[in-house]
């Protein structure tokens, strides 16, 4: 059932994450919303304003937040990172369906567009800290490329990239379930 979620975009999603422009975040969002109430949807926006390329997750979590949507769990006044994630995600109340927002490195030529999957996703799988999957649906915003230094590129990676991102992943989901 899940993978008929994704089947309209013509990419066949289950059980992979694939690469999807900013334009097909709006069908993904959709979708959902058309599956779920929103009112059952729990968006958790993970990562922290001290990294550069981390930040994604607080920066979409705000604007959703500020756009009327209750159910979100990561801003950048109250963020989800790996020092709460656990304790957060155990405050989400039964019965939602929670769609995990992160950044991630990746690939150059999936640089600047969203891995979307019906299933979890790992935070800080990059830089290698274990920390429990996340989501039934997920979105991986590919902020920089994957390298033999992951955390110093998360840190380094362009602000201008990382806002630019989260402005489309957020308008995408604002456009879509609102």
């Amino acid at each position: 059932m899940q993978g008929n979620l994704i089947s309209n975009l013509e990419v066949p999603l289950t059980g992979h994450r694939h690469k999807l422009s900013g334009k097909q975040l709006d069908a993904f969002f959709r979708q959902l919303e058309m599956k779920y109430s929103i009112e059952h949807m729990m968006f958790v926006c993970i990562g922290t304003d001290r990294s550069t390329g981390d930040a994604l997750g607080p920066l979409v979590g705000t604007r959703l937040a500020k756009s009327g949507l209750r159910h979100v769990i990561g801003t950048l006044d109250n963020p989800c990172d790996a020092s709460n994630l656990e304790e957060r995600l155990a405050a989400i109340p039964e019965g939602m369906v929670t769609v995990a927002i992160d950044a991630c490195l990746g690939h150059p030529s999936t640089v600047g567009h969203f891995l979307a999957s019906d299933q979890p996703l790992l935070p800080a799988e990059s830089v290698g800290k274990p920390l429990p999957a996340v989501g039934q649906y997920s979105i991986a915003a590919v902020v920089n490329v994957n390298g033999p230094k992951p955390y110093w590129t998360l840190q380094t990676t362009s602000l201008r990239v990382v806002m630019n991102m989260a402005d489309e992943l957020s308008d995408a989901i604002i456009r879509s379930v609102l």
